[in-house]
C-alpha cells in the first residue's frame, strides 16, 4: 500500500457556480453530460480551475518580505530553470516554460525559495508572457529595493502547437531589467550563467 494522501483545497461556493458552467459547457459542444466519463468531469474542471488560478488569493511582496535578511553582499544571486506553468488568458490554454530570475542585493536578501514561490504565484494566474515578466521584477524591485533585477521567461504556448499556426516548436523568450541589470557587461554575464550547465 502506499502512504498517499492527496489534499485539494477549493471555494465550495466558487466550485458549485463553476461546476454548473462546465456542465452548460459540454451540453454546448455536444456532448453527452450523462455518459459515465463525464458524470463528474464538470466538478473536477472547477477545482482545476481554482488550482491554476490560485495565484489571485497570494501576495508576491508579502512572500519576499516575510523572509528578508540584513546581508551583506552585492554580487549577483541567480535562482534558474524555475518551472513556469500558467494559463494563456486569450485562449485559457496552457503555456509552460522557465524562469530565470536574478537580483543584486542591496542590503537586503530574501530566502531562495521565496523567489521561486513569487514566479509561482503569479504564473497561476490568466496571463500573458510579457505581463508576467514584468510583474516578478516589479515585485522583487519594490519589495527588497536590490541594485537590479534581470528576469527572463522561455515558454512553449499551447496555443500556438494545439490550433492557430500550429507550429510546435517554437519558443517565445521575454526579459526585462532593472537597475544595475541595463549595464552591458551586468547584462551579460546573467545571460552567460543562466546558460550554463554549471550544477552537473
Amino acid at each position: 500500500m502506499y502512504d498517499y494522501e492527496r489534499i485539494d483545497t477549493w471555494n465550495p461556493e466558487k466550485l458549485d457556480k463553476l461546476s454548473h458552467h462546465y456542465f452548460e459547457i459540454l451540453k454546448l459542444l455536444g456532448e453527452d453530460t450523462a455518459r459515465e466519463g463525464l458524470l463528474e468531469t464538470p466538478i473536477r474542471v472547477g477545482k482545476a480551475m481554482q488550482f491554476m488560478t490560485q495565484g489571485y488569493d497570494v501576495n508576491p511582496e508579502e512572500i519576499l518580505s516575510s523572509a528578508m535578511f540584513k546581508e551583506d553582499y552585492r554580487e549577483m544571486v541567480i535562482v534558474k530553470d524555475i518551472e513556469v506553468y500558467s494559463m494563456c488568458e486569450h485562449h485559457m490554454i496552457p503555456f509552460i516554460g522557465r524562469a530565470h530570475v536574478a537580483y543584486i542585493p542591496n542590503g537586503y536578501i530574501t530566502g531562495l525559495s521565496k523567489i521561486a514561490r513569487v514566479v509561482e504565484a503569479y504564473a497561476r494566474r490568466l496571463q500573458v508572457q510579457e505581463r508576467l515578466t514584468t510583474q516578478i521584477k516589479n515585485a522583487i524591485q519594490d519589495t527588497l529595493n536590490p541594485l537590479g533585477v534581470a528576469v527572463v521567461i522561455e515558454a512553449k504556448h499551447l496555443c500556438m502547437t494545439m490550433r492557430g499556426v500550429q507550429k510546435q516548436n517554437s519558443v517565445t523568450t521575454t526579459s526585462d531589467f532593472t537597475g544595475a541589470f541595463r549595464k552591458k557587461e551586468t547584462r551579460e554575464e546573467f545571460i552567460h550563467l543562466i546558460g550554463t550547465n554549471l550544477h552537473s
